[in-house]
């Protein structure tokens, strides 16, 4: 029985995951992957043209949910407007989610700046923050605004057999304190 092609992909997906996490990104060859999957290399190349394309489909929902959070968050306004407070519940819930690729991409910071990744991360703490603070935040306000919203994506990572709610709940309250709020 032959595999729907979005299915292969996803097992190629999965399994190049995996072996990120084992090794790392720069020391996993596409054979590597094709041969955890027992397929050939030319397979998993009818599926991603290069292993920076393969890189990209498995951290794109992270990109893409985390511009959607920012973005549904700047149109926001009035009494519309999110408090600091579910702001930041959001934030944890995004980080949460994507926590696995998350540990990818902090173990691989260097691999993966050339997708960006890491650049459009830091606009999003800017874009976060001057939602907390207005457009023209302090250094301090800056500064604690960074601390909170690193830390909570710390904790999302740090923490990975606790109970969810208890961690979120604990996780924003401590980033409420470092927001002075």
């Amino acid at each position: 029985m032959t595999r729907a092609p979005s299915e292969t992909r996803q097992r190629i997906q999965h399994a190049a995951r995996e072996l990120f996490t084992e090794r790392g990104v720069q020391r996993t060859s596409l054979q590597d992957i094709a041969s955890r999957l027992g397929i050939t290399k030319p397979a998993l190349y009818y599926h991603f043209d290069s292993r920076e394309e393969l890189i990209r489909s498995i951290l794109q929902p992270l990109i893409d949910d985390g511009e959607a959070f920012v973005t549904a968050h700047e149109k926001r306004r009035g009494p519309k407007r999110a408090s600091p407070r579910e702001l930041l519940e959001g934030f944890f819930d995004y980080h949460y989610k994507h926590r696995a690729d998350l540990v990818l991409v902090v173990s691989e910071l260097t691999a993966l700046s050339e997708l960006g990744l890491v650049d459009r991360m830091l606009a999003w703490r800017e874009r976060l923050t001057r939602l907390l603070f207005g457009a023209r935040p302090t250094l301090e306000q800056s500064t604690r605004a960074i601390i909170a919203l690193g830390g909570l994506q710390d904790c999302c990572l740090q923490f990975p057999d606790a109970d969810r709610d208890q961690l979120r709940r604990a996780t924003v309250d401590g980033a409420m304190a470092a927001l002075g709020l």
